[in-house]
């Protein structure tokens, strides 16, 4: 689904807002070779950019990322950074590089995503505030309809109302794909006309290392799950084995971020009084960074 225009891809998320720069501030900077190095809410925790392995370089193409979303800076700015950030690291070998369609291909895809991701996590927690979500408990889907190239699928789910806690938003809840500018309103229990959630099939989709996923026809690889919804903890194993690789700079930076931003979430008196209030909680609390966390 691409945009019709590029000055247009700003419009469909308005003026930035508290819960989306919040969101896109609380990522760690992941150097990666590939955007499916990680997969689905994993991107929740982490900012990357396929390619950019380098510390300083990522950081740099973060901060622009970040004012695009905070100041609510258009694409035309953000491709004039990515220029500058280019040249002064002298970055070579990224996909795009080489013409204008190209660069303005790639500047596109991250300022779009990061965009539409951020945008998206934000409106997940605005739609679930209990004082909302108790007077507008269901949930719309709507389709944009000024794309140039609508997926038909998309279009065919655009007005569908179910409850928010109906298990098809965890994987419909938009963006649902490359350049998806579909979003979700809440609405008043009124507009519920007993819609069922959609079964479409599924599809098996291959990803840059081979391995075969199956994901909701409709839905691009790595888009099927619902942006700020949960924190995924295979991204500390992910970031555990990558820290045996990097130079020792680059593991101090990722550690110090992962005991910030993942595993110290919340304080030990805070956490124990919830428990004791609520019998039912499960998670755990994480205290720093540890090894073979999957296994605890």
């Amino acid at each position: 689904m691409a945009a019709a225009t590029d000055p247009s891809i700003r419009g469909v998320f308005r003026q930035p807002f508290k819960e989306q720069v919040d969101f896109f501030r609380k990522k760690l900077n992941l150097p990666t070779e590939r955007y499916d190095d990680i997969r689905k809410s994993a991107h929740d925790r982490a900012y990357i950019v396929a390619g950019a392995a380098k510390a300083d370089l990522l950081d740099d193409l973060r901060d622009a990322t970040d004012k695009a979303i905070a100041r609510g800076e258009s694409i035309g700015k953000f491709r004039e950074r990515f220029r500058d950030i280019v040249r002064r690291h002298g970055w070579h070998g990224w996909t795009g590089e080489g013409s204008k369609k190209g660069e303005a291909w790639r500047t596109r895809v991250i300022y779009q995503t990061n965009l539409s991701t951020s945008y998206a996590a934000g409106r997940m927690q605005q739609l679930n505030d209990p004082d909302l979500a108790s007077r507008r408990p269901y949930w719309k889907y709507i389709h944009n309809d000024t794309v140039s190239h609508p997926r038909p699928l998309h279009v065919s789910w655009s007005g569908l109302v179910l409850h928010k806690d109906d298990p098809w938003w965890q994987t419909h809840f938009p963006p649902n794909g490359w350049g998806c500018r579909c979003r979700v309103t809440a609405v008043r229990p009124s507009e519920y006309k007993g819609d069922k959630a959609p079964d479409d099939g599924t599809t098996t989709k291959k990803d840059s290392q081979g391995t075969l996923h199956t994901v909701p026809k409709g839905i691009d690889l790595g888009f099927d799950y619902a942006p700020g919804a949960k924190t995924d903890t295979s991204l500390r194993t992910l970031v555990q084995n990558k820290l045996v690789r990097y130079p020792q700079a680059i593991s101090k930076a990722l550690t110090r971020d992962i005991n910030r931003y993942i595993n110290a979430t919340e304080d030990v008196a805070g956490f124990a009084a919830r428990v004791m209030a609520d019998k039912q909680v499960k998670e755990n609390l994480w205290l720093g960074f540890v090894e073979n966390a999957e296994q605890m």
